[in-house]
């Protein structure tokens, strides 16, 4: 039980060390990947109807 104990506490050492972003730099970097996922599914989306369209011209 003491090893348990000096682990939580070590835990909390470093948790304490670490620098938490504030609530404006999360939306910030969320909002980046939400639009960076939006392209690329747009970007894949497209792809995939070209190649759908090539693939019936080819196979008839």
């Amino acid at each position: 039980m003491r090893n348990v104990k000096t682990f939580l506490e070590s835990v909390k050492i470093e948790l304490d060390k670490v620098t938490w972003p504030s609530r404006k730099e999360t939306m910030a970097t969320t909002g980046v990947v939400v639009v960076i996922i939006l392209l690329i599914s747009i970007y894949l989306g497209a792809c995939d109807i070209v190649l759908a369209k090539l693939m019936r011209l080819i196979l008839g």
